[in-house]
């Protein structure tokens, strides 16, 4: 989710990277920001299935995006286009009132910027502060809503994953 890795610059650790409790958060989604529907866009890879189990136990809606593997074999399940169309598509046909995004995508800027515009945003949260686009920044200066825009390093105490809630593979 954008939590979990460590950045370096100058060869000076910059941002200490750690990982996030997917069910702590569903928790925190539900209790601050009364999300009754949860939908968590991923690439689907067969050998995690564990893991989708254990985000559909924790109260997401998973929504699969065919993988492709890039130049050096690594799996990519580019997923934003989709979530673009889902949110517009909750707001247009009435599924939701208002919409939590969770990204620091620049590719969502045009998204937030929309949905700002029509007052169908509640929250922008943004997993990692030191790799958020200056894109998604700048849509909410604009718009003189920063106080829509929340950082998720904020949480980390609360949370953070204390041990492994489940082994990746099909063992």
């Amino acid at each position: 989710m954008g939590t979990s890795k460590s950045i370096y610059r100058n060869k000076k650790l910059i941002y200490k990277g750690w990982k996030l409790d997917f069910k702590k958060f569903r928790k925190y989604l539900a209790n601050k920001f009364r999300v009754e529907k949860a939908f968590l866009f991923i690439g689907y890879i067969p050998q995690n299935r564990k893991l989708y189990n254990h985000l559909r136990y924790s109260g997401y809606e998973l929504i699969f995006k065919t993988i492709v593997k890039d130049d050096h074999g690594k799996p990519k399940g580019n997923v934003d286009a989709e979530l673009i169309v889902w949110t517009m598509r909750c707001i247009y046909e009435k599924i939701c009132d208002k919409a939590v995004i969770v990204s620091g995508d620049g590719d969502f800027a045009v998204l937030a910027d929309f949905l700002l515009e029509k007052d169908k945003l509640l929250k922008f949260i943004v997993p990692n502060y030191k790799t958020m686009s200056i894109l998604i920044k700048k849509v909410f200066i604009k718009k003189k809503k920063m106080s829509l825009l929340s950082l998720l390093n904020n949480e980390q105490e609360k949370l953070a994953i204390k041990k492994p809630l489940y082994r990746s593979g099909n063992r």
